[in-house]
Parts: C-alpha cells; sequence; structure tokens
C-alpha cells in the first residue's frame, strides 16, 4: 500500500501493523523536516492519532491473552494476563 492510500483511510481502519508503519514513516519525515509547516502540523496530528490507535490495539490484544493454569480440583482454566 502506497503513503497516499495509507493516510486516505481512517485511522481507525487501520491495522496495527498498518498504523505502526504510517507512524514511522511520518516521524521519519518529521525528522528530516521534509514539507511545508502547515503539512508537518497535519503529518503529526495524524501521527497522534496512529499513535492512541495503536495503543488502544495494544490494549486490546493484552486483554485477550489468557494464560492456560491449572485450578485447585487440577483442571485447566483460564487465567487473566498478568504482566509480571
Amino acid at each position: 500500500m502506497s503513503d497516499t492510500q495509507a493516510t486516505a483511510r481512517e485511522v481507525s481502519e487501520l491495522s496495527f501493523e498498518e498504523a505502526l508503519e504510517e507512524l514511522k514513516q511520518i516521524v521519519g519525515r518529521l525528522e528530516r523536516g521534509e514539507g511545508r509547516l502547515d503539512d508537518a502540523i497535519e503529518a503529526y496530528e495524524r501521527g497522534a492519532r496512529l499513535k492512541a490507535h495503536c495503543e488502544a490495539k495494544l490494549k486490546e490484544a493484552q486483554a485477550k491473552i489468557e494464560r492456560i493454569g491449572l485450578g485447585p480440583d487440577g483442571a485447566p482454566r483460564a487465567e487473566p494476563f498478568d504482566k509480571e
């Protein structure tokens, strides 16, 4: 997918990987100082939305992760994800 196609799509439609890749590209362009100030401001705002989208996707994935454990009766059970 080209930069133009990715930029035309709503952030909420992007997968985590697509959003992260676009965010990397935006950061690179901003670091190099490419484009006009208005373009940089617009890119920064989209980058902020992409970052929030990626963070939400990570939290969503984390909430789905379960660790399989054994209950007191010896039967397998799913336990909530533990960050430790």
